[in-house]
């Protein structure tokens, strides 16, 4: 891998329809057979595959045997059910008390993912908060945990051992998503909460309870304003509202979006510890149309007036498929991809002259 400018994915790759369909016939958790698994185990190959063709320095799985990028705490943990929703449609919850179910699911998709590539490798986690958010449900969870905080310290254990398994397979880094303290930058989501300090003190405490002491891998946290494929983002607004909490993150590395006119100005950038590397999302992913790599470098370019070079790490602003039916191409997403790889090179080549 380059020594400057490697690049990455946040995690997710859209699924192409094959995947669908395999997905519709079976799952990890309902019905499959061997044939269903050597069929999924190729699809894996293909899409960590296409990412070495496309030139990423640091690559994922696709996340293409998850349902969700959430809902996979639902495999390592029962106590979950399947209700209707407003904001999310047909959802799980947490209605019973957190048991055992499969730890080391996520390792073994980590294991996969080593043996399948000669790059080095990511995996992604959902935090408690982000869990918290999306499958404590009024009505439905109390009698297992009386409030959502309960429920988030109760997946720190769970979130903490599994993290500790991935580490143990060997990966270069483990990635924790966090949109749903990312979307508090907008004052109208702010606006909901009663007391949003004290929702961004929780997300934040409850990463460093899950990270505390680990090392032998670098440790990421991804801050986005949700993925809502061609609809846009879910939240507006600059990191300033959020950051005093995001600089007690005790992680090696912050995967934050840019590419979105959203995001607020780069110069903040510079107010991070120095010791904290930067995922700079430099690539749209929401949106069809393919930015050149000179488009990709002039961003980069304008981070780098803020901060050192040797401190990034350049990426897609957030998964691009965080949900199993996103309708986004996957030769959308490669050709995103292969962008991202050329302004890499294009940056080295400028620095090197």
């Amino acid at each position: 891998m380059s020594t400057l400018f490697p690049t990455t994915v946040i995690g997710s790759m859209p699924r192409p329809p094959f995947v669908i369909d395999l997905f519709q016939s079976g799952s990890r958790t309902g019905t499959s057979d061997d044939a269903w698994q050597r069929r999924m185990d190729d699809a894996v190959r293909y899409c960590i595959h296409l990412q070495e063709q496309a030139g990423i320095d640091i690559v994922s799985d696709g996340e293409w045997r998850r349902e969700t990028y959430v809902d996979v705490i639902a495999e390592l943990c029962e106590g979950f059910e399947w209700i209707e929703r407003d904001l999310f449609g047909y959802h799980q919850v947490v209605t019973a008390p957190l048991k055992p179910r499969d730890p080391g699911v996520i390792a073994a998709e980590a294991r996969f993912l080593k043996e399948n590539t000669d790059r080095q490798v990511k995996v992604a986690l959902p935090s408690p908060y982000l869990i918290g958010q999306r499958m404590w449900e009024p009505g439905y969870s109390e009698s297992a945990y009386p409030t959502r905080e309960a429920f988030c310290e109760a997946l720190i254990p769970s979130l903490r051992q599994e993290l500790l398994a991935i580490r143990d397979q060997g990966v270069d880094v483990i990635q924790l998503d966090e949109p749903h303290l990312c979307v508090l930058v907008d004052p109208e989501v702010r606006a909901t909460f009663e007391d949003p300090e004290a929702e961004m003190r929780h997300a934040v405490d409850w990463i460093n309870a899950i990270v505390d002491g680990v090392d032998g891998v670098q440790l990421s946290v991804h801050l986005c304003r949700r993925n809502w494929g061609r609809r846009g983002w879910g939240a507006a607004g600059g990191y300033e509202a959020i950051f005093e909490h995001v600089r007690r993150l005790e992680v090696d590395q912050l995967m934050l979006e840019f590419s979105i006119p959203v995001a607020g100005d780069m110069a903040i950038l510079a107010e991070l510890p120095q010791e904290v590397k930067i995922g700079l999302g430099c690539v749209d992913v929401r949106f069809p149309e393919i930015e050149t790599a000179e488009t990709i470098a002039e961003r980069v370019e304008r981070a780098i007036e803020h901060v050192d070079a040797d401190r990034l790490t350049l990426n897609p602003d957030c998964g691009f498929a965080p949900g199993k039916d996103h309708e986004v191409p996957l030769d959308e997403s490669y050709e995103k991809l292969k962008s991202l790889a050329a302004a890499a090179q294009l940056l080295r080549d400028r620095q090197a002259s």
